[in-house]
């Protein structure tokens, strides 16, 4: 565990002495000293964190060792960023004045520079100590361990939880009845072809329960002979998977197992396997496939031999599942948690031995039971614990208020502890922190996507890649947490974004223990909750409580903070003046309304949010902040930034925007903020600007066009006059994705120049009128989304439209001022989503057989002409159709089952119809 403090300081002092290092004049070879020394240990700590996890083998020194490591690694970090703080930041005047205050500072830092010139030599002597005493300790480097894949041993440990799986009883088991049946079916029918079977989710969701009694099923015994159940867990031998097939399928077929097969090599196990196999119809079932390598390699083993043989892979890794695909004949299973009902079943079954729960008890028990969210393992762990325990309102409310320690002390719920720790251990050391980070936030949070991976950039855990943003980056170690079945989605929008996200109860839990182990971060909540350490990174949840504004105000090296919920009290007993370390200040939804000059104090401060707050007015002192990458303004009522900004060079990502609803067509209209001329033309770094007030700005729209790397901008009240300048200035975007532009009261958008459109741009809105759709909008092969937005267009933009190959989802809003859309057979290939709103003269669509083969939704509102759809019958693939504001017999010769127009929607599973 002290492999992430570490890892996180050298990333720190790598990027340091190369790009600021004339900062460490003097003591520049004491900090490469400490940088090498820090590598070598690096080398090691994989292999002390893997014993510092095995508490009844560690040895108390050991212990000391990686716990003064870790402590030693974050005083480096702490003296690096308090080093930058005093002499990153030399006055700006020029001339006479600006000579003598550029004297006057190098005599007043002077002595700091001292200070910590003698703090720089005694944290070296202190690495130089700890890495001698690394030798001790019989530590492995890395290096010799080789990369954890298949060179290490197969063998799987006696106390893995996984294996206890296996031998779950029958009676301990519910809801698995559907998925066993489609199992079965997938086993014991089909193609002749060898067929992949993937079982996929996260730890504890019971996917080896499930696959071992479908293994054990009467059909599959019979239908396969020839059968072998192989465990391969995270690190294994080739060699030895190999022999362990080999004498599974011949103990199934009860004939001898082969002579000097334990001499034989790979080449030859496999050789040997794959003819034994070749006239056998088998199955087999591989548990616990953690590695992408592993399916690379056996499946050129396990013959293709056209007798309906099947291979079973249980994983927790969706990549792995995924690499499955190049097979032709492939099912994936993914195992979803269990509804309330049955996890309610399963629960009373190991808590009350099947009986029904107490009255007095329910209450606790309906909340431990929310809180395992489906999870069949700690629904099991959690009811064996309090099956144990005396059936009284006082234990178990202490038990459910104690669940974050129960998980790390109690017997009982050792195994859930291990499944979840086993995740996170085999994660790479650059995924640690970023998954750390998560428990943070509160349970059951969802987490916003964009806003998790701003924040892992500003905390600097992502690391660089050359001509790749953070941002992009930082979206690959989601996905790949994801992949891992440790985040969980929770919002995916229309175009398949993943837009939110959370970590399952338990798991928060396992991790927030493990990161305050670390120091790494600390959540201070209830009054009961406090903390003597150092806190690098602190949450406050529901507080109001003045133990958690001292805690909070005492941690100088505080790096993350972040409030929930919290009272208006607290936050005015919060000093910026304290916090010069910190570089993630959110302050979202908090009963905020001013924000005070001292916010300049905050140097390495690198993401402000002020989300959802009522603070109209930013303060001058922002121009200090010079790290500043993220400012998120978004739903507040700020609507100017103040000249001042033009300073902040490292800004990525400017949000300030808040919407209202236009009671009269039901549309969200964006406010904008507004940004005085000369501002944001030096910020070359910038990514997301949205959304900019425009009109009377015509300095500002022709300023854009030095802003190259854009991947989102968003444009209100653009005048018609000023449409060619916009042009010009989106030429120059080549990255953009995202492209939202208003015109002013709705009046006509000029925006037909654009001569060389971005090609990677996927998300276009365009609200105000249209004399024609702009001829550059055909090129944009990457659309997955367009808006039109009172366009008024006086011809049918079907026709442009539904050649846009990859287009997923259309909003159009009084667009169009005929009475039929054309849909050609070809048209909207992709499309799934379509909205139809305010078309006052529409009556029709007509549409060819083959036209939008894949739509799901259909939206169609304020259409007061709209004839009965009939064409509806030819859209098969309809999920879900919103009717708003129509005719109230239009709606009523819909209904089931008597409605004259019943039979055009009664292939659509939902169908609704609402008055506004």
């Amino acid at each position: 565990m002290a492999e992430i403090a570490v890892t996180v300081v050298i990333n720190r002092l790598l990027s340091l002495l190369t790009e600021e290092a004339t900062l460490f004049r003097g003591v520049h070879t004491e900090v490469e000293d400490i940088k090498r020394d820090l590598l070598f240990i690096q080398d090691f700590l994989k292999d002390a964190d893997a014993k510092a996890e095995k508490g009844d083998t560690i040895s108390h020194g050991l212990k000391t060792w990686v716990q003064e490591l870790r402590e030693t690694a974050y005083s480096i970090e702490d003296l690096v960023d308090e080093y930058i703080v005093h002499f990153a930041n030399p006055p700006h005047q020029s001339g006479v004045i600006g000579s003598l205050s550029y004297g006057y500072s190098l005599i007043a830092k002077l002595k700091p520079r001292n200070e910590i010139a003698y703090k720089v030599k005694d944290l070296k002597q202190k690495v130089g100590k700890l890495k001698e005493e690394s030798s001790r300790y019989g530590f492995i480097s890395s290096f010799e361990q080789g990369s954890g894949g298949s060179s290490d041993t197969i063998n799987v440990p006696w106390h893995d939880p996984g294996v206890i799986s296996i031998f779950i009883e029958e009676a301990e088991i519910v809801g698995i009845e559907s998925p066993k049946g489609e199992l079965i079916n997938w086993l014991v029918e089909g193609a002749a072809e060898r067929t992949v079977i993937s079982v996929v989710g996260m730890g504890g969701l019971g996917k080896t329960t499930l696959a071992k009694k479908v293994y054990d099923d009467k059909k599959v015994e019979e239908r396969f002979v020839c059968r072998a159940w192989i465990t391969v867990s995270q690190s294994f031998k080739m060699k030895m998977v190999l022999q362990n097939m080999i004498k599974k399928f011949y103990e199934a077929m009860k004939e001898p197992i082969p002579e000097g097969m334990d001499a034989m090599d790979e080449i030859s196990l496999s050789g040997l396997l794959k003819k034994y196999l070749e006239d056998k119809r088998y199955a087999i079932v591989f548990d616990d496939v953690w590695r992408l390598e592993f399916w690379g390699f056996i499946k050129y083993v396990l013959p293709e031999n056209r007798r309906g043989s099947r291979v079973v892979i249980i994983t927790r890794n969706v990549e792995v599942g995924c690499a499955l695909r190049e097979s032709r004949f492939l099912h994936v299973h993914n195992l979803q948690p269990l509804p309330p009902e049955s996890s309610w079943e399963l629960f009373c079954k190991k808590a009350f031995q099947g009986s029904l729960c107490p009255s007095e008890l329910e209450k606790f028990s309906i909340d431990i039971v929310e809180r395992c969210a489906g999870l069949p393992l700690g629904i099991l762990a959690t009811g064996g614990a309090l099956s144990a325990k005396q059936k009284n309102e006082l234990e178990w409310q202490k038990f459910n208020d104690s669940l974050g320690s129960q998980l790390e002390s109690n017997p009982h719920l050792e195994s859930i502890t291990k499944i979840i720790s086993h995740s996170y251990n085999d994660l790479p050391h650059f995924l640690k922190p970023c998954f750390l980070y998560c428990a943070i936030f509160p349970e059951d949070y969802s987490i916003n996507c964009a806003k998790l991976i701003r924040m892992w950039v500003a905390e600097g855990f992502v690391k660089g890649e050359k001509g790749v943003p953070l941002e992009k980056r930082a979206e690959e170690y989601l996905n790949e947490l994801i992949h891992r079945s440790l985040v969980q989605l929770s919002e995916v929008d229309d175009v398949g974004r993943i837009r939110r996200c959370k970590v399952h109860d338990l798991m928060r839990e396992i991790i927030l223990k493990k990161a305050e182990e670390l120091s790494f971060c600390h959540v201070l909540g209830d009054e009961g909750s406090s903390f003597n350490g150092k806190v690098r990174r602190g949450s406050v949840q529901n507080g109001t409580n003045a133990i958690a504004l001292e805690t909070i105000n005492r941690n100088a090296p505080i790096r993350s903070l972040l409030l929930f919920d919290t009272d208006a009290v607290l936050l005015t007993g919060i000093s910026f003046t304290n916090f010069k370390l910190l570089k993630v200040l959110d302050f979202e939804n908090a009963p905020l309304d001013c924000i005070s000059e001292d916010l300049g104090n905050l140097f390495h401060l690198r993401y402000l949010s002020l989300r959802g707050t009522k603070v109209k007015m930013l303060p001058k002192s922002i121009g200090k902040l010079q790290n500043l990458q993220t400012l998120d303004l978004k739903h507040s009522l700020v609507d100017a930034l103040p000249v001042e900004i033009r300073k902040l060079k490292k800004l990525r990502h400017i949000l300030a925007y808040s919407y209202h609803l236009t009671p009269e067509v039901r549309l969200l209209a964006a406010r904008g903020v507004r940004i005085g001329e000369g501002i944001i033309g030096s910020m070359l770094d910038l990514q997301k600007l949205c959304h900019v007030e425009a009109d009377n700005e015509r300095g500002l729209i022709e300023e854009l066009g030095k802003l190259r790397q854009l991947r989102r901008l968003g444009i209100e009240n653009l005048m018609k006059e000023d449409g060619p300048s916009m042009c010009a200035s989106i030429s120059n975007m080549k990255y953009l994705k995202s492209l939202v532009i208003v015109s002013k009261d709705d009046g006509i958008l000029n925006l037909q120049t654009i001569e060389d459109p971005p090609i990677y741009l996927s998300r276009l809105g365009l609200q105000g009128g249209l004399s024609r759709l702009p001829d550059w909008l055909p090129k944009l092969q990457s659309l997955v989304r367009v808006s039109l937005i009172n366009s008024r267009l006086s011809y049918d933009p079907m026709e442009v439209l539904q050649a846009l190959p990859n287009l997923l989802s259309l909003f159009l809003s009084n667009a169009y001022g005929g009475e039929c859309f054309g849909l050609a057979e070809s048209g909207f290939q992709k499309l799934k989503i379509i909205h139809l709103l305010n078309m006052k003269e529409l009556k029709t669509l007509s549409i060819q057989e083959g036209a939008l083969p894949v739509l799901e939704h259909l939206e169609i509102q304020h259409s007061p002409q709209m004839e009965v759809p009939s064409w509806i019958r030819l859209l098969k693939t309809l999920t879900r159709i919103n009717f708003f504001g129509m005719q109230r017999e239009f709606a009523f010769s819909f209904r089931a089952p008597d409605g004259q127009n019943y039979h055009i929607v009664e292939h659509v599973p939902h169908v609704c119809f609402y008055r506004s």
